[in-house]
């Protein structure tokens, strides 16, 4: 998540109606709450009472864009996830063409991109056969461990 993308998060939860606010997509976590003065609802209260705005919804979902990489609905297909922290490259080299682009058929075994770790180029294996419905990272991005890469619409093998 950009950090404009998470400034317009924050005003509108805090311009809400809400007291706490869970965020949860693509290997980040937020959780936001209201108040922490004494004689204050328990966060399990809180939570327990907790309302769908509408409102907010539709801000957060505006607010994260379509170029943001995170989807505000739940996608279908296999995650494949940084198996380490580096950096994301999905070229061999500067300048060649990707290994995969969104659409491409990809087999088990075959080679998605290249994390670069203290020197280290290790290669990224489709864990699954099937179709790129997503790549969650550009070139070049730092990566954490964990963080979702592509999504692949196909039976894991």
């Amino acid at each position: 998540m950009e950090f404009e993308h998470l400034i317009k998060l924050i005003n509108t939860v805090s311009a809400s109606n809400l007291t706490c606010f869970r965020y949860e997509a693509s290997g980040i976590k937020l959780r936001m709450q209201k108040g922490s003065g004494r004689g204050e609802t328990s966060l399990e209260e809180t939570e327990q009472n907790f309302t769908n705005d509408a409102a907010v919804h539709s801000a957060i979902e505006a607010s994260l864009g379509s170029d943001s990489g995170v989807s505000a609905e739940p996608s279908q297909g296999n995650v494949i996830t940084s198996p380490l922290v580096g950096t994301y490259y999905c070229a061999p080299s500067e300048g060649a063409e990707p290994f995969v682009s969104v659409g491409d058929s990809v087999k088990t075994g075959q080679t998605l991109a290249i994390i670069e770790a203290m020197k280290l180029m290790n290669e990224i294996e489709s864990e699954y056969s099937g179709t790129v419905a997503e790549i969650f990272v550009k070139n070049g991005q730092p990566v954490e461990y964990g963080q979702p890469l592509f999504r692949i619409k196909g039976e894991k093998q």
